[in-house]
């Protein structure tokens, strides 16, 4: 199944590189059952920038798993890249997730006794890439972050701002379809916050494809799109708005 989804790859850049279909998630506790997400309709096309936001319990989280293929829905359909991953088992979705989609997060999550070179090989690593070759990209990528000049340093020797530009330089490892942050600027002052939304403005301004799950109003104000979720729906009011300026 995997192979297929790999082989399916060569989609239309015309049609959505995302795309929900009525999708649903409930959790069963017991005897009853707590819908989460709720008719979730979502179509992204390759190169946009899509902030996700609303209030607390509003489903952000679980969309945002649904979206990084860390979880399934319970009903509905989940099309990435054009293949349907929906019913996809453990291993698969793993497989997708390492290999396409470029994860950003809050408390960065990088392995503290590695330096910057190797926390952004790891992702290299899982995918088979030899050594000599990942080593190139990923010091290639921590100078288009910022952090040449920081190659050996580990996330202790790094500010929060440096250490998220780590993390971005990481999510792109594998030249991943879509990027997925999950409230990129949430642990940051706000001097390293406007640097890191300068930084993913210029991977928009790239072509990048990217997702952000964020309270942040400044992401909303860059996006070209905003997503807003309330009590597990999309306000479709606001859903067909993109924005022409920045």
């Amino acid at each position: 199944m995997i192979q297929q989804y790999h082989d399916n790859l060569n989609f239309d850049t015309d049609k959505p590189i995302l795309e929900m279909r009525d999708l649903c998630k409930s959790y069963f506790i017991g005897e009853g059952e707590l819908k989460v997400l709720k008719d979730i309709n979502l179509s992204i096309t390759p190169g946009e920038y899509v902030a996700i936001m609303g209030p607390s319990g509003s489903g952000k989280s679980t969309l945002l798993n649904m979206i990084g293929c860390l979880d399934r829905p319970t009903t509905g359909e989940y099309l990435l890249g054009g293949a349907g991953v929906s019913t996809l088992d453990d291993d698969d979705l793993s497989s997708i997730r390492g290999a396409r989609i470029g994860f950003i997060f809050q408390s960065f999550n990088l392995i503290s006794q590695l330096n910057i070179i190797e926390n952004i090989q790891v992702p290299m690593f899982y995918q088979g890439i030899p050594e000599y070759e990942s080593a190139e990209k990923a010091i290639e990528l921590a100078e288009m972050v910022g952090l040449g000049h920081r190659l050996k340093h580990r996330p202790t020797e790094l500010s929060g701002g440096q250490q998220q530009r780590v993390a971005i330089a990481r999510s792109l490892a594998n030249d991943p379809l879509i990027i997925l942050a999950d409230e990129p600027t949430g642990n940051l002052d706000s001097s390293s916050g406007s640097e890191i939304l300068d930084i993913l403005h210029g991977l928009h301004d790239q072509g990048k494809t990217l997702i952000a799950v964020t309270h942040d109003e400044g992401i909303a104000k860059e996006s070209e799109r905003v997503i807003r979720l309330f009590d597990g729906m999309i306000d479709k009011e606001e859903y067909n708005q993109k924005r022409n300026e920045r």
